[in-house]
C-alpha cells in the first residue's frame, strides 16, 4: 500500500473544545462522583457526536478531539510504564499565563507495552469508513526528553535510572515503537507526533530562561537542536510499515488562547526541516511570531506541509483572499501541490481550552474548508 492517507487539503491539528456534558463529568469523575465505567461512557457518546460532526463539515481526518485526555502531551507520557504523574516547581510560562504544574517523572525504565491509548484508538478507529481516515496524536519522544529535563529537580531523578542520555533515548525509542506498533495493529495508518520542542527553542528569550544566562541563547539552542533530533529520528528511522504515515505538528504553545513562545523557524530549520525524517509536517503560521516561509526552502523534495494560517485561539475569521495570498506566497518555497491548510493549532491543546465558543470553532473548519475547495478545485 502507498501513503495516502493524510494530510487532506482541508485539515486540523486534533484536539477541539470540550463539550459542557464532558467537563461536567470529568469534574464528577475527578470528585469521586462517577465511575470510570460512567466517565468513559459519557466520554464514547462525546466522541461519537464530534466523529458526525467532523464527517458533516466534510474533514477526512478524524480525531476524538483529544477527549479523553487533560493535556495533549502529559496523559501519554502518564500512560508509559516508568513514567509517573508528578508536579514541577512551575508551570509552563506562557505570554500572560503560568499552567498548572503537573509534570512527569521517571519512576523506572521506561517501556510502551499495554498503553492506555491503543485501546482509546480502537473506538475511534471503529467510528472511521471507507472515505475517513482515524487519526492518532500523540507527543513526540523530543517532547518527552523536554519534559524530564525542564525541572531541575527532575533530571537529578532521571539520572538515577539512566547513566546516559543515549541509554535513555534508546528506551524511549523502543517503547514508543512498542505503542506505535500496538496502534498499528488496531489500525492506525495516521499517526501526529505534536512536538513543541522546536517552536520553544526558536525563541532566544525563553532559551536565556532557561540557560539562566540570555549570552548562552545559542549555545543551547545548538545543544538542545541535535538532542531533539537524535532522539525523534531513533524512532522515526526505525523500520515503519509503508502504509503508516507519520507526520509531525510544531507550534509555540497553546494554552487557553496564549502563546508560550515566538520566533521564526529559521534557527531551527537546517534540522527540523533538513533532518527529521517525517512525512509531513503542521506549522504554526497564523502570526508574525512564527516569521516567513523562507525557512520552507531547506525541505526535501516531497515533503509535505500543512499551513497553519487560520488562527484557533480567537474567534475573528480570517480574511478568505488574505489566506489565499499566503498560501501562494509559501507555494513559491514549496510546491502547492505539497501544500494544505490548518489551523495553526488545536482548538484544546488542555482540557481547558481556547476562547471561543464550539460554533466559532465549527466556523474556523467552515472557513479552511472554503478556501481549500477554491485553491485546490482541481483537487476535489
Amino acid at each position: 500500500m502507498t501513503k495516502s492517507h493524510a494530510p487532506f487539503r482541508a485539515d486540523h491539528v486534533g484536539s477541539f473544545l470540550r463539550p459542557q456534558v464532558l467537563v461536567e463529568a470529568r469534574e464528577k469523575f475527578n470528585a469521586g462522583q462517577l465511575t470510570r465505567e460512567e466517565l468513559t461512557a459519557i466520554e464514547d457518546q462525546a466522541i461519537r457526536d464530534l466523529v458526525a460532526k467532523q464527517k458533516e463539515l466534510g474533514l477526512k481526518n478524524l480525531t476524538d478531539g483529544e477527549f479523553r485526555r487533560a493535556y495533549w502531551h502529559l496523559d501519554f507520557f502518564w500512560g508509559l510504564n516508568g513514567v509517573e504523574h508528578t508536579q514541577a516547581q512551575t508551570g509552563y510560562v506562557f505570554n500572560s499565563t503560568v499552567t498548572k504544574a503537573d509534570s512527569a517523572e521517571l519512576s523506572g525504565k521506561v517501556s510502551g507495552e499495554n498503553h492506555p491509548f491503543v485501546e482509546h484508538f480502537k473506538f475511534l478507529h471503529s467510528l472511521a469508513d471507507e472515505e475517513h481516515v482515524a487519526r492518532q496524536t500523540i507527543p513526540a519522544p523530543a517532547q518527552l526528553y523536554f519534559e524530564l529535563i525542564r525541572d531541575p529537580q527532575h533530571v537529578e531523578n532521571l539520572y538515577s535510572h539512566y547513566e546516559t542520555k543515549e541509554e535513555l533515548f534508546a528506551d524511549l525509542a523502543k517503547a514508543y515503537k512498542q505503542v506505535i506498533d500496538d496502534l498499528y495493529a488496531a489500525g492506525c495508518r495516521n499517526l501526529q507526533l505534536d512536538d513543541c520542542t522546536w517552536g520553544a527553542i526558536v525563541d532566544d528569550q525563553l532559551l536565556g530562561r532557561i540557560a539562566g544566562d540570555p549570552s548562552k541563547a545559542q549555545e543551547l539552542r545548538d545543544t538542545l537542536k541535535q538532542e531533539f533530533l537524535a532522539v525523534n529520528n531513533l524512532l522515526l528511522q526505525q523500520p515503519w510499515p509503508e502504509d503508516l504515515v507519520i507526520n509531525t505538528h510544531v507550534c509555540r504553545g497553546n494554552f487557553q488562547s496564549d502563546w508560550a513562545a515566538q520566533g521564526g523557524y529559521n534557527t531551527v530549520a537546517d534540522t527540523l526541516f533538513a533532518k527529521e525524517d517525517v512525512d509531513g509536517y503542521y506549522l504554526e503560521f497564523d502570526t508574525e511570531r512564527a516569521g516567513d516561509f523562507s525557512p520552507l526552502a531547506q525541505l526535501p523534495e516531497g515533503k509535505k506541509v500543512v499551513l497553519g494560517l487560520v488562527t484557533s485561539k480567537t474567534p475573528t475569521l480570517e480574511d478568505k483572499e488574505a489566506i489565499k495570498q499566503r498560501i501562494q506566497q509559501a507555494s513559491e518555497y514549496v510546491p502547492l501541490d505539497n501544500l494544505y491548510l490548518s489551523c495553526q493549532c488545536g482548538f484544546a491543546s488542555t482540557e481547558e481550552g481556547n476562547k471561543l465558543t464550539e460554533e466559532e470553532q465549527w466556523n474556523k473548519i467552515r472557513l479552511i474548508n472554503e478556501i481549500a475547495a477554491e485553491v485546490w478545485a482541481e483537487h476535489k
